[in-house]
């Protein structure tokens, strides 16, 4: 497993609009279905993924305890699904039904979304406010496969509730680390490098 940073993309960036199936649903979901929220929170990520398989039980917990609150979450899948069929559409809507995620689980299959977003790694955290301004992004927490730190989400929790309750967040964050997004070949973004 190659372990890759996030990019950090500029805060104040404005969230790319997307337009992707949500493996279960099958419903279209884009940056309109969260219009009405004081936040969205786009994550990337995967089924096959040890970073993302070591914090599935916080993404969870993260979406049931936001639930009713003024957040969209979405979760996003771009790997190259020929290659690593776990993260075809299938197996990622038996991923979402298996852990009951409360959210949408889209997968990019152009990955053009991951590319507007300089999505680098599973998992990849994307917060915005109000405006759909970036404020956060990230790591989840300061956990990793075999470090012995707890998955606690406290980095992008507190990032949640300082936007929720109208506070700024401190720009000094640390980047998520997994795996690098499975791109097809040929279309690795400019911004990735091994």
């Amino acid at each position: 497993m190659v372990r890759t940073a996030s990019t950090m993309l500029a805060l104040g960036t404005t969230a790319p609009d997307f337009q992707l199936p949500d493996v279960v649903s099958g419903q279209t979901i884009s940056l309109a279905t969260f219009a009405d929220k004081q936040a969205l929170l786009v994550m990337f990520i995967c089924k096959h993924c040890p970073f993302v398989k070591h914090i599935q039980g916080e993404l969870v917990q993260l979406g049931k305890d936001y639930v009713g609150e003024e957040i969209g979450i979405v979760a996003i899948s771009a790997n190259d699904a020929s290659s690593y069929p776990d993260d075809a559409p299938n197996s990622l809507k038996a991923m979402a039904n298996e852990l009951g995620f409360t959210f949408p689980l889209c997968y990019d299959e152009t990955q053009e979304t991951a590319k507007a977003y300089t999505a680098a790694c599973t998992p990849d955290f994307f917060l915005f406010d109000a405006n759909q301004s970036l404020v956060y992004r990230g790591q989840l927490d300061d956990s990793r496969p075999g470090n012995d730190r707890p998955v606690n989400g406290k980095d992008l929790r507190a990032a949640i509730d300082a936007v929720l309750a109208g506070q700024s967040i401190p720009s000094d964050q640390k980047p998520s680390i997994g795996c690098n997004i499975k791109w097809k070949p040929g279309n690795e973004p400019t911004y990735f490098s091994h």
